[in-house]
C-alpha cells in the first residue's frame, strides 16, 4: 500500500522528489504541490531508498548527479527490490546529451525532464505516467481477478460436478447392489454435494456482478438480531451434521443502515467458514457491540483449526491462494472472503480477522449504527 491521502473519494498520488540541490527541489515541490500532489522532498539517494521502502510513492522524480550514490544507482536499487520495481522513475538532470537520456533509460527510468524546469513540462509528464502507472495496476487487478475466476471454474467447480455426476450414476444404474442404509448414505452425500455446489455457484454470481459493478445497492434501517437469527436459521443444518453448536451473544437492540442482501451475504459466509473450520463437537458465537464511532462491531467467532498470521493477511486478498478444505474436506475457493469485504466496505465498515493457528479464529466487521431516539 502506498501513502496516499484522500480528497473526498479521490485520491491523491504521492510523490517522492529527489536532488541535492535545494532551489531544484524546492521549485520542483511548488510546482507538483500547486496542482494538488502530496510531494515528499529527499536531497540524496540513501535518504530516497528509506523514503521508498517506507512511503511506497506512486512516482520519483530522480536526479543524476548526486553525491554519495547516484540517480543510475538509486534507480538500479529501487528496481532489484520487489516491493518498489514497479514504481515509475523519471529522472531529472541538467546533463542533456543522448548518452545519459539513454542510460537513464536502460536503468528503468520512464522518463527524462531537463533542467531548467518548465512547470508545464513537468506537470504533463508527471501526469501521464501516473495515468500510465494506474492503469498498469488496474490491468494487473484484472487479470488476478480473471485467473481467480477461471480457477474456480476449472478446479473447484468441476470437482464438486464430477463428484456429484459419478455418485448420481452409480445410484442409477447400480442401487440394486447396495442395502437401504448404504442408499440413504449416498443419498445424503449427494444432498450435501449439491448444497456445497449451489454455494458455490452463489458466490460465483455475487462476485460477478460486484466485479461488473452491478451489485444493487439499498442500504435502509435494519434490527440486526434478526437479520443475525435468519443466517443462523439458514446455517443450521450444516452445524448439526457437524455437532457443531451455532450460539448467538449479545445483540445490541440499536439499529444499523446497510444493504440486507449484502449483510446477509456477509453473515452467512462468515458462519459457513466458521463451521466448515471448526472440528465436529466445536462452537460458533456471533455477538455484536455498539462502539464509540457510532458503529456497530459484529463478531464471528470459532473454536477451529485457526490460522497463521501469514495467512491471516493474506485472507482477504484475490492474488494469493489462500483456500484450504474444511475439517470434513468441505470444499473451499477463499472467494466468500473476497465478497464480504467487498460488501462491507460498500456498506461504509471494515473487517478484519485474529486468529491463533489450532485455536480457532475471530472475524469482525463494523456497519454504520443508528442512535435509537429515547
Amino acid at each position: 500500500m502506498n501513502n496516499d491521502t484522500k480528497a473526498g473519494n479521490q485520491v491523491i498520488p504521492n510523490i517522492l522528489v529527489v536532488d541535492d540541490i535545494a532551489e531544484s527541489l524546492r521549485l520542483l515541490a511548488d510546482i507538483l504541490k500547486a496542482e494538488g500532489y502530496k510531494v515528499r522532498p529527499v536531497p540524496d539517494g540513501e535518504l530516497a531508498l528509506q523514503a521508498a521502502e517506507k512511503e511506497k510513492p506512486d512516482l520519483i522524480l530522480l536526479d543524476i548527479m548526486m553525491p554519495g550514490i547516484d540517480g543510475f544507482e538509486v534507480c538500479r536499487r529501487l528496481k532489484e527490490d520487489s516491493g518498489l520495481k514497479d514504481i515509475p522513475v523519471i529522472f531529472i538532470s541538467s546533463l542533456s546529451n543522448s548518452t545519459d537520456i539513454v542510460k537513464a533509460l536502460t536503468k528503468g527510468g520512464v522518463d527524462y525532464i531537463s533542467k531548467p524546469f518548465k512547470a508545464e513540462e513537468v506537470l504533463a509528464r508527471v501526469g501521464t505516467h501516473l495515468k500510465l502507472s494506474r492503469q498498469s495496476k488496474e490491468l494487473q487487478e484484472l487479470n488476478s481477478t480473471k485467473d481467480k475466476f477461471f480457477s474456480i471454474i476449472a478446479h473447484d467447480l468441476r470437482g464438486p460436478l464430477g463428484g456429484f455426476m459419478a455418485l448420481s450414476e452409480m445410484m442409477a444404474n447400480e442401487s440394486y447392489h447396495f442395502s437401504d442404509e448404504e442408499n440413504k448414505k449416498m443419498a445424503i452425500t449427494l444432498s450435501e454435494s449439491a448444497r456445497n455446489t449451489y454455494k458455490l455457484l452463489e458466490n460465483l454470481l455475487e462476485w460477478s456482478l460486484m466485479e461488473r459493478k452491478m451489485s444493487a445497492f439499498n442500504p435502509q434501517i435494519l434490527i440486526l438480531k434478526k437479520v443475525i437469527d435468519e443466517c443462523i436459521n439458514i446455517a443450521a443444518e450444516s452445524a448439526r451434521v457437524k455437532y457443531i453448536t451455532v450460539v448467538t451473544g449479545i445483540i445490541p437492540d440499536h439499529p444499523v443502515f446497510a444493504d440486507t442482501n449484502m449483510i446477509m451475504t456477509v453473515i452467512r459466509n462468515l458462519l459457513s467458514n466458521g463451521i466448515k473450520f471448526t472440528p465436529a463437537g466445536g462452537n460458533v458465537t456471533i455477538s455484536a457491540q455498539q462502539t464509540g464511532n457510532k458503529m456497530m462491531r459484529i463478531s464471528v467467532k470459532d473454536s477451529g483449526i485457526g490460522m497463521s498470521d501469514q495467512m491471516s493477511v493474506d485472507i482477504f486478498r484475490i492474488d494469493v491462494n489462500t483456500k484450504r478444505p474444511g475439517t470434513n474436506d468441505e470444499p473451499s475457493t477463499g472467494l466468500g472472503l473476497l465478497i464480504c469485504k467487498e460488501f462491507v466496505e460498500k456498506n461504509g465498515g471494515k473487517i478484519s480477522v485474529e486468529s491463533v493457528h489450532n485455536e480457532g479464529s475471530v472475524f469482525h466487521f463494523t456497519l454504520p449504527c443508528l442512535q435509537l431516539q429515547s
